[in-house]
């Protein structure tokens, strides 16, 4: 069986003028491109001149957040024992304690009553 062989045909002919289309279009593209081109000279930002810039000035009096004049508040230095309060913190249980109860309460658990061998479909 011999197979006939296309040199030059019409499927050749289309995509050669389909590819020069598509040429044309990219180079027309870069042309117009070449326009919107930023210069290449350097421009140094320059800062807007403001009549209410920032400058160092006096600050303000002191407000309390909670109202009143602001001399009539009092500050306390130091540190005062929970005990001066009727408070005192329990020494926290030792690992091991912690352990042995949670492996009593292990083993005093409820156990399933059914045991499935297999699960799923």
């Amino acid at each position: 069986m011999e197979v006939a062989r296309l040199e030059g045909g019409v499927g050749q002919k289309s995509m050669k003028i389909t590819f020069l289309i598509l040429l044309l279009f990219s180079t027309a593209a870069a042309f117009g491109q070449l326009g919107s081109v930023i210069s290449n000279q350097p421009q140094i930002p320059q800062a807007i001149e403001h009549p209410l810039h920032a400058e160092p000035h006096a600050m303000a009096q002191e407000k309390p957040i909670v109202g009143g004049a602001s001399d009539t508040y009092t500050v306390l230095h130091g540190e005062r024992p929970l005990s001066d309060f009727g408070l005192t913190l329990a020494d926290p249980p030792c690992l091991g304690d912690v352990a042995r109860a949670y492996r009593k309460e292990k083993l005093t658990a409820k156990k399933a009553e059914f045991v499935f061998e297999k699960q799923g479909s």
